[in-house]
């Protein structure tokens, strides 16, 4: 039983689009590539795909939970698991991601939670959100 301990980045971004664009730009493979990596991604419970990470490589994935406009989960590299919920808000949507699964006690899995905090808050999810507005 191990004892290490683990962490989760929490991050909260509204997205002045609705649901089902954000939904879109999490689950078609040529709109994740335009904010995020390019993927076969699948909304499909127990789908495996891979994300083609810059600097990482070919990362699997494998999907856990889907509910379309509304939450989708997918493990990533093995150790983590990022789970999407998306809640209405207005004319837009509050878009709610979990990072989980860093070991602490591991330097790379701490320096990791360190660096991707900032990089989903402040890169990635106005990325995600710059594509969903641009959506027909």
């Amino acid at each position: 039983m191990s004892n290490s301990r683990t962490a989760t980045i929490s991050l909260d971004q509204f997205i002045a689009a609705p649901p089902a664009k954000v939904w879109r730009s999490l689950t078609e493979p040529e709109l994740l590539a335009r904010w995020w990596a390019p993927g076969d991604v699948a909304a499909v419970v127990g789908y495996k795909f891979h994300l083609e990470m810059p600097g990482w490589g070919s990362v699997l994935c494998e999907v856990l939970e889907v509910k379309p406009y509304e939450r989708f989960v997918f493990t990533f590299n093995g150790n983590w698991t990022l789970t999407w919920r998306l809640v209405a808000e207005g004319n837009g949507t509050r878009l709610l991601l979990d990072h989980s699964g860093f070991d602490l006690d591991d330097k790379r899995g701490h320096d990791a939670f360190q660096r991707m905090g900032p990089g989903w808050r402040d890169v990635v999810l106005p990325r995600l959100a710059a594509v969903a507005v641009e959506l027909p």
